[in-house]
């Protein structure tokens, strides 16, 4: 298994800071986030980083704050990889409504960099059985969850390479809250599942269009607008059951991007 790479921040003053930029946690009432506020710990991930591998017994929960996002990748037996499930700061990897031994079934990886807040899952776990509402809303979440994995299935199933490349950057670009995504397109491939050179010659056909620009490491949406119309549908049937099951996690707005 990979050593996780995670390490705390300077101080956990910082906590409070991070937890308006969870959306799941910032949603709390003051009386459920107090059950929660003395186990967090402000961390940083890392790009690449493994949080878990299948198997283990997943004894931590992470928050991603801010632009921070992690996927669950599924590794079969040949070593060939794609993701199932990516999960930014309007939600939680970990022990989310099991209790007793969480074995994790896939990897769950970092994508994108930057701040969580991560608590010991028996802390959560006796947080939950304390309110009824915190059970409520993981339990809602891992609804929502759920949805965006069954979702999958059937885009992978169904959709061409394009309108999923096209949802999988709308999907992102929802949680770095940025026209500007620091993925490379070798990346990009391997949450798709597929060949670096296929991605990049649809890339190719994005950026003719004048949808995206890329280099030096980066994607740059241009029209977010054109970008939903070449997507499948299954962008907006995962947000908009997202929205029904958990309204009270509200969205943040998509920043432009900038001229050039």
């Amino acid at each position: 298994m990979k050593q996780p790479l995670t390490r705390p921040t300077e101080s956990n003053a910082s906590v409070g800071h991070h937890l308006v930029s969870n959306r799941l946690l910032a949603s709390l009432q003051p009386r459920d986030r107090a059950l929660l506020d003395p186990y967090l710990e402000a961390v940083t991930l890392y790009q690449g980083e493994v949080l878990f591998e299948p198997g283990d017994d997943v004894t931590r929960t992470y928050f991603p704050c801010a632009s921070t996002m992690a996927s669950f990748v599924v590794v079969m037996q040949s070593g060939r990889a794609a993701e199932a499930a990516t999960v930014g700061r309007e939600g939680a990897l970990g022990g989310i409504v099991s209790s007793g031994y969480k074995p994790a079934f896939t990897r769950a990886e970092v994508q994108i960099p930057g701040p969580a807040l991560r608590i010991e899952t028996s802390r959560l776990e006796d947080a939950k059985e304390r309110s009824a509402t915190l059970r409520d809303l993981f339990s809602r979440y891992a609804d929502a969850l759920l949805a965006q994995i069954i979702q999958s299935v059937a885009c992978n199933a169904l959709h061409s390479l394009e309108a999923r490349c096209c949802r999988w950057l709308l999907t992102t670009q929802d949680r770095v809250n940025s026209a500007e995504i620091p993925l490379t397109q070798e990346a990009l491939a391997e949450m798709l599942g597929v060949q670096r050179t296929t991605v990049t010659s649809v890339a190719r056909a994005l950026r003719a269009r004048g949808l995206i620009r890329y280099a030096r490491g980066q994607i740059v949406i241009l029209d977010r607008a054109r970008l939903e119309g070449a997507a499948c549908e299954c962008h907006s049937a995962v947000k908009q059951h997202f929205d029904r099951v958990l309204p009270e996690v509200k969205p943040q707005s998509i920043l432009i991007a900038p001229d050039g």
